[in-house]
C-alpha cells in the first residue's frame, strides 16, 4: 500500500474541525484562508497519498471558499502546481487574469506562486469531492512563463494526455492498495510525464519536452491505447503504430526499455482480463469460450494453451479453483 495519512474532520471535537483542516492544507498545500457556513461543524475527509516529490489528495467536504491572498503568497510560496479534479460538485476559481467554473470533465490548474479564490460547490450529496494533485513546479522541464500561462487553461479529462492523468488520479483516489510504497517515487515521475505532456499539448510546445519525457509520455498513451481495445482480435503492433502516427519500427523501440515487448504485453494484458473474468463469482455461468473472444482469443484451443503457459493451470481448472465453497456446493 502507498504511503497513505488520512483527516477526518469526525476525529476531532466539532469546534477544532474547521481549523485543524485549515492547518493541514498550510502544511501539505500552501497557506490559505478558509471561509465556509459550515465551519462551526464541517465534514471533511482528505487523503494524502506520498508519491515521492508528488503527493495525492483525494477529498470530500462541505462548501468552502479557499483564498490563496497576495499576502500569504509573500509569506510562503512552496513553488508547487496544483491540479484538481473535480468529480461531483463544481469549482468557481478566480485568478487575477480570469475566472471559470470547472465540473467533472476539467481540470484545473493553480500555482502556489500566484493569488486565487476557489469555490467549491456541492453536488447533491450536499459535499465537493474530487482529486487533488501537488507537482512542485521545478520538477516540470517547461519554461516559468509557460507554467504561468498554465494557470487560466481549461484542461480537459476526456481525452489525450488529460484523460490519462484524470484515469491515474481515480485509479488512485478508488484506492492504493494494489501499489508498495517502493512504488510511490515510480508513480510520481509517471505523474510528472503526464502532467509535462499534457501542458506542452495545451501549449503547442511539445519541443520543449526532453526526449525521454516525450518517450515516456507515448508508451502511457500507446498502453492506455492497448487497454482500451483489447477485445479487438485485429490489435497488433502494426495496427497500434499506426494508430499513433509512427512506424512500426519506432513501436518497438519505445519498448526497448520497458519489461517485454509490444506483442507480449498486449497478450498478457488479455490473459490477465480473462483471469479477472474466470474469478468472478458473476460471470461462473459464463463459457469459457465466450470469455476467451471477449479479450481476442477466438479459438478456444489457442486460449487454452496460453492460459496454461502463463499461468500454470488450464482455464477449466483455474475457474474450478477459485471458486467460493458456496459456489462449489
Amino acid at each position: 500500500m502507498l504511503v497513505e495519512s488520512v483527516y477526518r474532520s469526525e476525529d476531532l471535537p466539532a469546534p477544532e474541525r474547521f481549523e485543524g483542516w485549515r492547518t493541514l492544507l498550510g502544511q501539505t498545500h500552501a497557506p490559505v484562508e478558509l471561509v465556509s457556513d459550515h465551519h462551526r461543524d464541517i465534514r471533511v475527509v482528505q487523503r494524502t497519498l506520498s508519491l515521492g516529490a508528488v503527493s495525492v489528495w483525494p477529498s470530500s467536504f462541505q462548501p468552502v471558499i479557499f483564498r490563496r491572498t497576495p499576502r500569504l503568497v509573500r509569506e510562503s510560496d512552496p513553488g508547487r502546481l496544483h491540479l484538481t479534479l473535480p468529480l461531483k460538485g463544481k469549482l468557481h476559481v478566480s485568478r487575477e487574469r480570469d475566472e471559470a467554473t470547472y465540473g467533472p470533465d476539467d481540470l484545473n490548474v493553480l500555482s502556489t506562486s500566484h493569488p486565487f479564490e476557489v469555490r467549491a460547490l456541492a453536488s447533491s450529496d450536499g459535499l465537493n469531492t474530487g482529486v487533488g494533485l501537488e507537482v512542485p513546479a521545478a520538477l516540470l522541464p517547461l519554461p516559468d512563463r509557460l507554467l504561468d500561462r498554465s494557470t487560466g487553461l481549461r484542461l480537459s479529462a476526456k481525452e489525450g494526455f488529460g484523460v490519462l492523468l484524470a484515469q491515474l488520479l481515480t485509479q488512485l483516489a478508488n484506492g492504493g492498495h494494489s501499489y508498495q510504497p517502493a512504488d510511490g517515487p515510480r508513480l510520481g515521475a509517471i505523474v510528472v510525464d503526464l502532467v509535462s505532456a499534457l501542458l506542452a499539448q495545451a501549449h503547442d510546445a511539445g519541443e520543449l519536452l526532453a526526449p525521454e519525457t516525450r518517450r515516456q509520455a507515448l508508451v502511457l498513451r500507446v498502453r492506455a491505447f492497448v487497454q482500451a481495445n483489447l477485445h479487438d482480435t485485429r490489435l497488433t503492433p502494426s495496427v497500434v503504430a499506426a494508430a499513433h502516427h509512427i512506424s512500426t519500427s519506432y513501436l518497438h523501440r519505445l519498448f526497448q526499455n520497458e519489461d517485454e515487448t509490444v506483442a507480449a504485453w498486449i497478450r498478457r494484458q488479455r490473459l490477465e482480463r480473462a483471469r479477472r473474468d474466470l474469478a468472478d463469482p458473476a460471470q461462473h455461468g459464463v463459457p469459457i469460450h465466450v470469455i476467451a473472444a471477449r479479450w481476442g482469443f477466438p479459438q478456444a484451443a489457442d486460449f487454452s494453451r496460453a492460459f496454461r503457459n502463463a499461468f500454470g493451470v488450464p482455464p477449466k481448472e483455474y475457474r474450478r479453483e477459485t471458486r467460493s465453497p458456496d459456489a462449489a456446493l
